[in-house]
């Protein structure tokens, strides 16, 4: 008969590896998602909250396509 197998205190029966390729995974997505502007719109909803809170708040689709307008008024801004 074999003994079950007991973790032992404060460590986890998950293999290290895994545990460390999901890590990688969510870094590279958090990191992509920075570079693309992922996080903009509710950094834009928090700052008017807290600097302007009597403005209406625009919709999110309504803040990428005046983002977008703005870029093409102003083309010097962009690399491309």
């Amino acid at each position: 008969m074999t003994k079950p197998v007991v973790p032992r205190r404060g460590r986890s029966t998950r293999p290290a590896a895994p545990r460390r390729l999901l890590e990688g995974a969510k870094s590279l997505l958090s990191w992509y998602n920075a570079i693309i502007g992922g996080q903009d719109y509710q950094r834009y909803v928090a700052h008017l909250q807290r600097e302007h809170p009597g403005c209406e708040v625009p919709s999110e689709r309504q803040y990428w396509r005046d983002r977008y307008d703005e870029a093409e008024r102003k083309p010097q801004n962009r690399c491309c």
